[in-house]
């Protein structure tokens, strides 16, 4: 079960939502993966930007919301990124250093842990404050922990079929999915991915930072069966939950 604990067990991954899709993780053996890091979106912390840490970097696609504060975090902490190829030559280009490219199915590893980038159904354009530039396919990724324990982070995504592939495969313990609607899938396709994903707990996300992104957790639950409602975990901004 969830436990929102300051004192993290050695065999347990900490979780901190920052708002929107942006999420840090703790592994069990202390390295810390930022995902999709807009840290000054509108319900993170005040202090989210400021305080971050990370080990890893993991962006999903190129969109502003998602590759966010990716550079300058990527500068002051010395993080190893991972994107896809389109976007690792773009980071690569900028000076950023330790950046890795991957394409779908393919797997990084760094001390222990292992990420592996899935599909999404989504566009991926990088938005450098001028025309939006190639930043190739949009992605998702399971992220495996030193401990075993497998985390889906869906990026940006509406369902698909082969999210049933990606549950059989990797059986991921954790999924994280957005239900905002509008630009993703909402509450009741993110309820039909619980049933082919068949996780022991689910975090909405992509959701609460737009007047257009409506969807929320107890929308998901609604349209959940009755023997996967418990299984929504609901994360305040800033809050570290123990997993």
């Amino acid at each position: 079960m969830p436990h929102r604990s300051r004192h993290p067990h050695s065999s347990s991954v900490t979780i901190t939502w920052f708002g929107h899709s942006a999420f840090s993780l703790r592994s069990p053996g202390g390295v810390t993966v930022l995902i999709d890091p807009w840290l000054d979106n509108p319900n993170a912390p005040p202090d989210a930007l400021a305080q971050a840490q990370a080990d890893v970097i993991l962006v999903t696609h190129g969109h502003g919301d998602h590759f966010g504060n990716t550079i300058e975090l990527a500068q002051r902490t010395g993080a190893h990124v991972y994107a896809i190829y389109e976007i690792s030559v773009y980071l690569q280009a900028r000076g950023i250093q330790n950046v890795h490219g991957l394409n779908k199915s393919g797997t990084g590893s760094f001390k222990g842990l292992q990420f592996t980038m899935t599909h999404a159904e989504h566009s991926g354009g990088l938005e450098p404050g001028g025309p939006i530039i190639s930043g190739g396919d949009p992605a998702g990724f399971i992220i495996r922990l030193e401990n075993g324990q497998t985390i889906y982070h869906a990026g940006d995504t509406g369902v698909f079929g082969d999210m049933q592939l990606i549950g059989h495969l990797y059986k991921p313990h954790i999924v994280m999915l957005p239900i905002g609607g509008a630009y993703t899938m909402g509450p009741l396709e993110a309820a039909y991915a619980c049933k082919l994903l068949k996780p022991q707990h689910i975090i909405g996300m992509h959701y609460g930072t737009s007047p257009v992104l409506e969807g929320t957790p107890e929308q998901l639950k609604d349209h959940l069966p009755e023997s996967m409602k418990k299984k929504v975990v609901v994360f305040t901004p800033g809050e570290a939950v123990e997993m």
